[in-house]
C-alpha cells in the first residue's frame, strides 16, 4: 500500500461557563468539571505543547492543599516515599528509580552523565530534542538518523551507526512529534542487543496513550538487567505539567551515576500530587478517554479535508498540511488556535495537541477554513 493509505489507516465552573456556549458546555457534566478541572478556554486555544487539558483532578488538589504547612519542610521524605511507591509500581527496587523535576530533567541529566568529557549519542531525526540540545553543551556529538518511510525510527540504520564512541541511543517511544511507535515484534531485540554494545534510552512519556494491546515497555530489559533506561512523567496522561514531576528507572550502577548528578529536586505539593495521582484512576482513565474522543473528532475533521495524518499513540496528531508550516502557523493563530513548531525536514507538516472537546472543535472549525 502506498504511504498515504497508511497514513490514513494508520478554573472555576462560573468562569468557563462564560466562555463556551451551552452547547460546549454540555460536553462535561458539572461532576466532572470540578472532578477534573477542564482549563478555561483562552485565545487563542494553546494546542501546541501536548499537555493534558484536565487536571489536577479534585483529588490532588486536595493533597497539595492538605501539603501547604509542609511548605517549610526539605522534600528527601516524600521523594523517598514517592520512590517507593514507583518501585512497587513498577516492580523494581527503589535503588532502581531516579525522581526529577519533570522527565526533561532526567533526559538532560543522563546526556551530561554520560557524554560530559565528550562522546555521541544516536538520535532519531526529527524527536523530542531535550537530551540532544542538553548534551551538545558537555561536548556531545549527535549522530542523527532520519526517520524511515512510515516515520518510524530506522532501528536497522541506528545499529549500525553504533561505535565505540557512541555513549547513548536515544529512542522516544512514542515518538514526538510524529506520534509513531517502534514495531514491537523488534523493540525489544533491538534494545537488548543495542543495549550490549552501549546505552540505550527509551523515552516512555506518552506510554500510556499507546493503544496497540500488548505492547512492551522497556522496563522489562531494566530488570533483567539490561544497559536500558526509561523515562516516566506525571506530566501528560496525570495532568501535572506545570508540576514538575518525572522518574527514571535503571539498574542501580546507572541510577547511581546520573542521581549524583540531578541539580535539584522537586518540591513538597509536587510531590504529593504525584503520589495522588499514582492511585486517582478515575482521572487517569477519564483523561485517556477524552483524548481518544478528541482524536476521533479532529481525524473525522481530517478525513472530510482529504489530509494526511499518523494514527496516533500519544496525545498529539501528526498530519500533513500541504503548506510550509510557518504560514500554516500564521493562518491558524489568526483564526485563535496556537499548534506546534516547525520540525524539519517535515517542513508541511504540523503537530497538534488534543485539548478538551471544546478546544478540539475550535481547532476544526479554524481547520476548515484556513484549508478551504
Amino acid at each position: 500500500m502506498d504511504r498515504r493509505a497508511w497514513l490514513k489507516r494508520g478554573g472555576a465552573l462560573g468562569a468557563l461557563s462564560l466562555l463556551v456556549t451551552p452547547s460546549l458546555a454540555s460536553s462535561l457534566t458539572e461532576r466532572e468539571i470540578r472532578a477534573f478541572n477542564p482549563r478555561p478556554l483562552s485565545n487563542p486555544v494553546q494546542l501546541n505543547f501536548n499537555e493534558n487539558p484536565f487536571g489536577p483532578s479534585s483529588k490532588v488538589r486536595r493533597a497539595m492543599t492538605d501539603a501547604f504547612d509542609m511548605g517549610c519542610r526539605y522534600p528527601d521524605d516524600l521523594i523517598e516515599e514517592l520512590a517507593h511507591m514507583l518501585a512497587k509500581k513498577e516492580g523494581v527496587t527503589r535503588e532502581h528509580i531516579v525522581i526529577g523535576g519533570g522527565s526533561s530533567e532526567g533526559l538532560k541529566m543522563t546526556g551530561a552523565t554520560f557524554t560530559k568529557n565528550g562522546g555521541e549519542i544516536i538520535a532519531a531525526r526529527p524527536t523530542f530534542l531535550a537530551m540532544m540540545d542538553y548534551a551538545r553543551q558537555w561536548g556531545a556529538t549527535i549522530n542523527w538518523v532520519d526517520l524511515d518511510d512510515k516515520f518510524k525510527h530506522d532501528l536497522d540504520e541506528m545499529e549500525r551507526r553504533i561505535s565505540g564512541k557512541t555513549k547513548l541511543i536515544f529512542l522516544c517511544n512514542p515518538n514526538n512529534p510524529t506520534s509513531t511507535i517502534v514495531d514491537k515484534s523488534r523493540l525489544k531485540d533491538f534494545c537488548e542487543s543495542a543495549s550490549k554494545r552501549t546505552i540505550v534510552f527509551s523515552d516512555e512519556a506518552y506510554y500510556d496513550f499507546i493503544e496497540e494491546p500488548d505492547y512492551p515497555s522497556m522496563i522489562s530489559l531494566v530488570k533483567q538487567g539490561e544497559n536500558v533506561i526509561v523515562s516516566r512523567t506525571f506530566s501528560k496522561v496525570h495532568g501535572l505539567a506545570g508540576l514538575r514531576v518525572g522518574y527514571l528507572i535503571a539498574k542501580p550502577e546507572l541510577a547511581n551515576r546520573i542521581r549524583e548528578n540531578m541539580p535539584a529536586n522537586t518540591n513538597v505539593l509536587a510531590l504529593k500530587a504525584a503520589m495522588t495521582a499514582l492511585e486517582d484512576d478515575e482521572f487517569y482513565n477519564f483523561s485517556l478517554n477524552k483524548v481518544k474522543e478528541g482524536k476521533r473528532l479532529m481525524y473525522a475533521t481530517m478525513d472530510k479535508l482529504g489530509l494526511e495524518y499518523i494514527k496516533s499513540h500519544t496525545n498529539f496528531i501528526f498530519f500533513k498540511t500541504g503548506r510550509d508550516i510557518q504560514r500554516f502557523n500564521g493562518q491558524m493563530l489568526t483564526e485563535g488556535v496556537r499548534v506546534g513548531r516547525p520540525f524539519p525536514p517535515y517542513n508541511e507538516w504540523c503537530r497538534v495537541s488534543m485539548g478538551t472537546i471544546e478546544e478540539v472543535e475550535i481547532f476544526n472549525k479554524a481547520l476548515r477554513k484556513v484549508m478551504s
